[in-house]
């Protein structure tokens, strides 16, 4: 029965699930209203923040009986990886944009590398006031992160090779192969022969997870899975009432993905946060940064795929204002990980980031 308490949030996203899937078409949104959609929408977030907690209650098991840095990359791909199933599926169904893709990658490495390393930076640095870390290990994210922006988001914007933001066949087919081995690569690195530059300095594996109460191993893996489904499954219902109110009060679309994206990101965003208050910084920059080079080297090459089987149009260039956001977030993020200590200065020059990224959706919207 303890067990069953403690998992009750899947219970109950699950439940919400069932619920949409058997009553939606009589709480369609436009049948409702904004104040019904309002209402809906409220609840749909309380459940799936609920099921955040459970997230972040196993990956701490997790990372307490696997150490750094399994415990962080678990969460990691597990989060984008079910991301990247959701994307396929919408490209698969035939409902995709041609900048679906490119807009849920951008969107994550923009609220990763600007919302959450700065928030991580702000909140370790007031509390603690200069943090350390592995900067050898945040290098190694960096040197990855780096070439598969620019390969996936900038280089076909400049290119002439194609029209728009599209790919060639040989960039195409060039950038899954970079994707796949550069990850490859880098998981290899992090996993088995480098493992021991993405942990905390001084501490030893496992670390302080609040005395987390911890199962088995399977346990815990089905346990993530599990509050991470409903997420991922209400994610979709969310943006039917995100969409409706949006454009009820007039709001950018663009805001709609920025939303879900934002909620989807939520579980890793809980747990560095908390790893930063903690003064486990390298926790937090395993999370954040790992989240920024998985969504990339994992969305590419399986959304480049599905386009050709499909005969789908993928446009992965971005816009010329994006680009010069993504390529100043790198540069900042390379200024800010080049020390092995943090402040809380830093944090707040990411925020800026962020702050000017949501800025310019309402601008280019307007």
């Amino acid at each position: 029965m303890p067990i069953l308490r403690s998992e009750f949030a899947s219970i109950a996203g699950f439940g919400l699930f069932g619920l949409f899937m058997a009553f939606g078409s009589l709480i369609y949104p436009a049948d409702i209203g904004l104040a019904g959609s309002g209402l809906a929408l409220l609840i749909l977030f309380c459940v799936m923040s609920w099921c955040a907690f459970a997230v972040v209650r196993h990956a701490e098991c997790l990372a307490t009986l696997l150490g750094e840095p399994y415990g962080t990359l678990i969460l990691t791909l597990a989060v984008i990886g079910i991301e990247v199933a959701l994307i396929s599926a919408v490209m698969l169904a035939g409902d995709a944009s041609p900048t679906m893709a490119r807009d849920t990658m951008f969107s994550v490495v923009m609220i990763v590398l600007t919302g959450l390393v700065g928030l991580c930076l702000l909140l370790g640095g007031l509390r603690h006031k200069n943090q350390d870390y592995n900067l050898m290990g945040a290098n190694a994210f960096l040197s990855v992160l780096v070439p598969l922006a620019i390969f996936a988001l900038v280089l076909p914007r400049v290119t002439q090779s194609a029209p728009g933001g599209q790919l060639s066949p040989l960039q195409a087919g060039f950038d899954i192969l970079m994707s796949m081995v550069l990850y490859g690569v880098f998981l290899a690195i992090q996993t088995r022969t480098h493992s021991d530059i993405f942990k905390q300095p001084g501490v030893k594996d496992g670390g302080d997870h609040h005395d987390v109460v911890v199962r088995s191993l399977p346990f815990h893996v089905v346990g993530l899975i599990a509050a991470l489904l409903p997420i991922i499954l209400l994610s979709k219902k969310l943006a039917l009432y995100v969409d409706f109110g949006i454009a009820g009060v007039g709001a950018p679309v663009e805001l709609s993905g920025f939303l879900v994206a934002a909620l989807i990101l939520m579980p890793e965003g809980m747990s560095a946060v908390q790893a930063a208050r903690d003064d486990m910084l390298q926790r937090a920059v395993n999370i954040c940064l790992g989240s920024a080079v998985a969504t990339i080297g994992l969305t590419v090459p399986a959304v480049l795929i599905i386009g050709w089987v499909t005969g789908q149009r993928i446009e992965l260039g971005l816009d010329i204002p994006d680009i010069t956001l993504l390529v100043l977030t790198l540069f900042i993020s390379l200024l800010t990980f080049a020390s092995p200590r943090t402040n809380y200065l830093q944090g707040v020059v990411h925020l800026a980031l962020f702050a000017a990224y949501v800025m310019m959706i309402f601008d280019l919207a307007g």
